[in-house]
């Protein structure tokens, strides 16, 4: 059976693809951005979730989108959900048998029909 790999946080992004190849230590990136150093320890360890203000300022900093770091956050906590919900919510919620896009088809003549 083959096992599948953990969920990256994106602090280990952030070590791995920022911070190590920019010899960049935690205290030096927190005093850079402005936050404490124990937010950015925290991240890199995976004990805390990428903040939109974090992601602000690293996104300033490195001159990038702030949405990717937010797109790495969500990812993983959405990898992590699933891993641990997926069963339990499957068995309590059963699914809607109408097709999605029939919904959404018709709710797009409902909005046409009000806006002409």
């Amino acid at each position: 059976m083959a096992q599948t790999l953990p969920p990256v946080h994106p602090g280990e992004i952030l070590l791995e693809d920022f911070m190590k190849p920019l010899d960049l230590n935690e205290s030096r990136l927190a005093k850079d951005i402005g936050v404490p150093t124990l937010r950015i320890k925290q991240i890199v360890q995976g004990k805390s979730a990428m903040t939109v203000d974090t992601a602000m300022r690293l996104a300033r900093y490195f001159n990038m989108s702030a949405a990717v770091w937010l797109r790495l956050q969500v990812r993983y906590d959405l990898e992590v959900a699933e891993r641990k919900l997926s069963k339990q919510i499957n068995r309590e919620v059963k699914a809607l048998r109408q097709p999605v896009h029939k919904l959404a088809n018709r709710n797009k003549t409902i909005v046409t029909a009000q806006a002409g």
